[in-house]
Formats: C-alpha cells, sequence, structure tokens
C-alpha cells in the first residue's frame, strides 16, 4: 500500500470519520445494467470471475458510477471448494451446486495447488491495485470455513443449513478436519490477496445464524480465529473485517475471540447492541437491503438511524446483507448522497 489516504483503511485503524465512508456487499452485480451486458459474455459465472479482464471491469463499474470508497474484488466464496475439485457450477435459477462431500472425501481433500488454481483472481487484484483511485480502499475477500463447509456438504444451499450441522453431529473430526483445512487454505489465499495489493480483506460466514452458542463457538469463533492468527503471523499489518450474519448476541465477544479489526453487522442487529459494539472498535454496516429496493423516506430514515447511531464513532456504513437484483440503482445514488450529507 502507497501513503495514499484511504477512509476505509483508517476506520479500520480505529478512526472516526464524519461522514464515514461507504461501500455495498454485492455492490458489482445484477442490479446494475452495466454487469448485466458484461455477465452476457463471459459464458459460466466461474468464467467470469476467473477471467480478469472481466472480474476488472466489473469491479470498477460502481466505482466508475457511484464513487464508493471501497471496490470489493469481484469472485465468489465458492472458488476455494472449485480449487480443491469439487466440481462447482452455478445453475441458473437454482444457485450454487458442487459434488456433495462425504467422510471419505474429506480424507481425500489436497490442498496441494490450490493457489495456482486461484491464480487469475490474484492477477484481478493487481490489476485493480493499478487501475482505481488511489483514495479507494481495495478489499479482498474469502468465505468463513462454516459457510463454505455447509455448501460442500450439502451440494448446495439449504435454508438452515440442516445438512451440515446433521454432518458435524454425526461425524465430528472429519467435520473438525474440514473446517481445519479451509481455515488455512483460506488463511494463505487472503494472505495472497494481500500481497497481490489488497487493502484489507473481510471474511464472510453467511450461515453463521443458524448455530447454537456451542457449535458457533467451535464451528464459527475458532476456525476464525485460526486464519486470523495465521494471516496476522505472515502479514502483522493486514486489516480484517468478519461478517457473521445472524450471529446476534453471539457478537458480544467475536470480535475479541477472532481477533478481527472489525465486525460486520446484519441488519437484524439492533442499533443499540450495535453502539455497544462498537465501544470496543469498528463496525460495518447495517442497512436492510429491502430499504434501497423501496427508496424514498424508508430508505432515508434507515440511513439517518444508522448515523445517528453510530456515526459517532468508527463506521463503515454498509448494507446489513448484499444489495439485491431488484434495487433500484438510483436510489443507490440517494444512499450515497445521503450518507454523504448531499441535499437533494
Amino acid at each position: 500500500m502507497t501513503g495514499a489516504y484511504r477512509k476505509i483503511v483508517e476506520v479500520l485503524k480505529g478512526q472516526t470519520l464524519t461522514p464515514p465512508p461507504v461501500w455495498l456487499m454485492r455492490q458489482a452485480g445484477r442490479y446494475l445494467p452495466e454487469y448485466r451486458e458484461t455477465r452476457a459474455t463471459a459464458g459460466s459465472f466461474l468464467d467470469l470471475c476467473y477471467t480478469p479482464d472481466l472480474a476488472v471491469e466489473v469491479t470498477l463499474q460502481p466505482i466508475r458510477r457511484y464513487g464508493f470508497d471501497a471496490a470489493i474484488l469481484f469472485s465468489d466464496i465458492l472458488v476455494i471448494p472449485d480449487a480443491l475439485k469439487r466440481n462447482v457450477r452455478f445453475v441458473q435459477g437454482e444457485g450454487p451446486q458442487m459434488d456433495p462431500i462425504d467422510t471419505a472425501g474429506i480424507q481425500a481433500l489436497d490442498g496441494e495447488g490450490v493457489l495456482a488454481h486461484l491464480a487469475p483472481v490474484m492477477e484481478t487484484v493487481r490489476r485493480l491495485r493499478r487501475d482505481l483511485p488511489e483514495e479507494t480502499t481495495l478489499l479482498g475477500f474469502c468465505g468463513a470455513p462454516w459457510t463454505v463447509a455447509t455448501y460442500m456438504i450439502a451440494g448446495h444451499g439449504t435454508p438452515d443449513q440442516a445438512p451440515a450441522r446433521l454432518f458435524a453431529y454425526r461425524h465430528p473430526q472429519a467435520f473438525e478436519r474440514l473446517l481445519s483445512m479451509l481455515a488455512e487454505i483460506s488463511a494463505e489465499y487472503l494472505i495472497a490477496q494481500i500481497d497481490a495489493g489488497a487493502d484489507a480483506v473481510q471474511i464472510f460466514d453467511s450461515w453463521a445464524g443458524v448455530l447454537g452458542e456451542k457449535e458457533f463457538e467451535a464451528y464459527a469463533v475458532k476456525p476464525v480465529a485460526r486464519m486470523i492468527e495465521i494471516v496476522r503471523r505472515q502479514r502483522p499489518q493486514a486489516k480484517i473485517i468478519a461478517f457473521a450474519k445472524g450471529a446476534g448476541l453471539n457478537l458480544k465477544s467475536y470480535r475479541q475471540k477472532t481477533g478481527a479489526d472489525a465486525i460486520g453487522l446484519d441488519w437484524s442487529v439492533p442499533l443499540s447492541f450495535a453502539a455497544e459494539l462498537q465501544k470496543d472498535g469498528p463496525v460495518q454496516g447495517n442497512l436492510d437491503p429491502m430499504r434501497v429496493v423501496a427508496g424514498g423516506r424508508s430508505l432515508e430514515d434507515g440511513i439517518d438511524a444508522i448515523l445517528e447511531a453510530l456515526g459517532h464513532g468508527p463506521l463503515i456504513f454498509n448494507l446489513g446483507h448484499g444489495i439485491t437484483p431488484e434495487a433500484n440503482p438510483d436510489h443507490v445514488t440517494r444512499l450515497i448522497e445521503r450518507v454523504r450529507g448531499v441535499t437533494a
């Protein structure tokens, strides 16, 4: 990283900025007509992720349009199981699919060659850091071991991740091996992104909310803490955001136990609780994505409430989960203006 002043990096160091910096999860995506146009030329979704020319283009599209304070690498959390040869594919109308893994498959997993398989992603990161405005933070990311494991076990997404929960109870040793392996591979993947030019990284645990208290500690906290410990041992200055969606009261000690610099908050986190969490360090979030779809007063009231509750501490303004395809691009323009205090 150069000496450029990147607002999100400063917040991750604990600074309070007014107005707070802003980016949106899935800001490069199907709500943008320019994304849909690029996507149509790519072939498969994984081709889009693995073709640096296209991945750079879709990452830059929302930066050109909105001037967000961060660009997040365009990729997917399932590139890790893809690199582990689990036959990942994205089926139109059905979402991600892969070959379900069993205990024998876990025993046979081999991490050799994973980073070589993901070399196009690192090329994308290098090009992005070159092409982005100096002041724009570049974020890398990966999935948390629990969330990635849920897809690997079921072979697809399920509403409550029952297949993974059941597998963990029936085969605890195999499941622990899977989480441990994913933690180590994912940590090395994040280090490679940092070395390629990412200023900070985010760990997405999208399915943390289905876990009970004991399981959250074992499957969500412990593997992410292990990842962060590996990254920090090799890159002590690394800045890391951890997003455990639906974690609720488990967030109370999540930052301390994992070592994350900032914690992402989903829209269900009460702002009074978010303010308590912010006393321990930076938070990121947490506007309901449906307010962006609705627009108007719903959007503005939601933004104002977050700024009032969290704007006097270290805050990265974001949604509580990814922006949806139904969102109106003009509503995103209004979101940016409202956060930055631009009058209509």
